[in-house]
C-alpha cells in the first residue's frame, strides 16, 4: 500500500518529464525545419540572383541549334543588352525566383532530414554519413525539390526564350519532367556528396571543426563542377523538351529528343552545347549557395542559443 502510494507521485513525475522533454524536443524540432527552410530559401535567390544574365544566355543555346561558342555567349549577351536594355539580362528572373525560393528551401531542408533519417537509421550523426548514405541524402532531396517546383521550373523556360508578345498555355506543367528527375539525381546527388565530403576531410586533416567562408566556396565550386557536368546532356534534353512549343520544335519523348539533337548537331557539341559556360556559372552559383546556407544556419542557432 505504502509503496502503491509512494510510487503513484513518482510516476507522475516521470510521466511529467516524458511530456515535457517530448515537447522541447518537438520545437526544436520545428525550429530546425524552419531554420532550414530559410536559410535555403536565401541560399537559392542569391545564387540564382547572381548568374542570372549566364544562366538566361545558356538557355537560349540549349533550346536552339545554334553553335556555342564563349565569342558567339557574348555577342548574345551583348546584343540583348543593346536590344532590349541592361535589366532584359534577368528576364525570367522573377519566375526564377518564384521557383527558386522553394526549390532550394525544400531541397536544403529536406537533405537535413533526409540525413538525420539515414544518420539514425545507420547511427551516425548527419553530418558524418557514410558515403553511399550521403550520396542518397543528396539524391533524395533533389528530387523531392524538383517533384514539387518543377511547374514553375517550364514557366521560367520558358520566360527566358519567349518574347513578351507571345504567350502559351499552361496545358503541359510537366512537359520534360522525367529527364529533369533523371537529371537531378546525379546533378544534386553528386553535390551535396562532394560538399559534404569536402567539409568532412577538412574537418579531418585542419583540425577546425568549421571552414572558413572562403573554403566553403571553394568546397561548393568544386561541388557545382562535379555535379552539373554529369547531369548535363539531360539538362540540355529537359530544356529543348519543356520550350519546344515556343521554338518551332515538335514535343517528343526523352528518346526522341536525344536522338533529335545528336543526329543535328552531334553527341558532344549538341548534348554539352554550354557546359563551358556552366564551369564559370555553376560553380559560383553552387559556392554561394552551400556557403550561404551554412553560415545562416550558423547564424540563426547562434540566434536561438
Amino acid at each position: 500500500m505504502g509503496n502503491g502510494v509512494k510510487e503513484g507521485p513518482v510516476r507522475l513525475h516521470e510521466d511529467a518529464e516524458a511530456v515535457l522533454s517530448s515537447s522541447v524536443s518537438s520545437k526544436r524540432d520545428h525550429r530546425q525545419v524552419l531554420s532550414s527552410l530559410l536559410s535555403g530559401a536565401l541560399a537559392g535567390a542569391l545564387a540564382k540572383t547572381a548568374v542570372a544574365p549566364l544562366d538566361r544566355t545558356k538557355i537560349i543555346f540549349q533550346v536552339s541549334s545554334k553553335r556555342f561558342s564563349a565569342k558567339e555567349a557574348f555577342r548574345v549577351l551583348y546584343y540583348t543588352y543593346l536590344n532590349e536594355g541592361f535589366l532584359s539580362l534577368w528576364r525570367g528572373n522573377s519566375a526564377t525566383m518564384v521557383r527558386v525560393v522553394p526549390y532550394a528551401a525544400i531541397q536544403f531542408s529536406a537533405h537535413e532530414e533526409y540525413k538525420r533519417i539515414l544518420g539514425s537509421y545507420y547511427g551516425f550523426r548527419g553530418e558524418a554519413l557514410p558515403p553511399w548514405p550521403r550520396l542518397f541524402a543528396g539524391a533524395l532531396a533533389g528530387t523531392t525539390a524538383a517533384s514539387l517546383t518543377y511547374p514553375l521550373d517550364l514557366v521560367r523556360a520558358r520566360m527566358a526564350v519567349t518574347p513578351k508578345e507571345i504567350e502559351e498555355g499552361l496545358k503541359t506543367l510537366y512537359h520534360g519532367f522525367m529527364p529533369t528527375v533523371l537529371g537531378v539525381i546525379p546533378y544534386a546527388g553528386l553535390s551535396f556528396f562532394t560538399y559534404e565530403t569536402l567539409k568532412s576531410l577538412h574537418r579531418e586533416y585542419s583540425g577546425r571543426r568549421q571552414p572558413y567562408p572562403f573554403e566553403r566556396m571553394i568546397f561548393g565550386a568544386c561541388a557545382g563542377l562535379i555535379g552539373q557536368s554529369a547531369s548535363y546532356p539531360l539538362d540540355v534534353v529537359r530544356r529543348r523538351m519543356q520550350t519546344a512549343g515556343v521554338t518551332g520544335y515538335p514535343r517528343a519523348s526523352i528518346a526522341r529528343t536525344l536522338r533529335t539533337i545528336v543526329r543535328e548537331e552531334g553527341a558532344v557539341r549538341g548534348l554539352y552545347k554550354g557546359l563551358s559556360m556552366n564551369w564559370v556559372k555553376g560553380p559560383i552559383a553552387v559556392g554561394i549557395s552551400f556557403t550561404t546556407f551554412d553560415l545562416m544556419q550558423i547564424l540563426l542557432r547562434h540566434l536561438q542559443s
